[in-house]
């Protein structure tokens, strides 16, 4: 197994950076803030938790392998509340949709 390993780690690393690339293509080419904090939070945490799965992988000891897997636990749980939390203020303060949005949900809640 451990001639696998870099090889392992390394495919990792290749995937989480295409995700994290694919996040920065969708902030620099989607229309607003809440399809863009959406491709930030979904990709983005695919990604930076696979580059961390990598580390985990590569390192081969137990605390840098704890440290990596929970920091992968923390991505999961605070970057989708944190991206959610952000586009519920952009809305509350007045942040536009694109003119290609089909439905704003919000606008009928009380």
């Amino acid at each position: 197994m451990t001639e696998l390993a870099p090889i392992i780690a390394g495919l990792l690393v290749l995937v989480g950076s295409f995700f994290a690339l694919v996040a920065v293509i969708g902030l620099w080419r989607l229309p607003d803030i809440y399809t863009r904090s959406h491709a930030a939070s979904k990709t983005g945490t695919l990604g930076s938790g696979l580059v961390l799965i990598a580390l985990a992988v590569h390192a081969g000891d137990a605390g840098t392998t704890s440290r990596a897997l929970a920091g992968v636990v923390f991505f999961l749980l605070t970057a989708p509340i944190a991206a959610h939390l952000l586009a519920r203020a952009a809305y509350a303060v007045g942040y536009p949709l694109s003119k290609d949005s089909v439905r704003d949900d919000l606008s009928n809640r009380p």
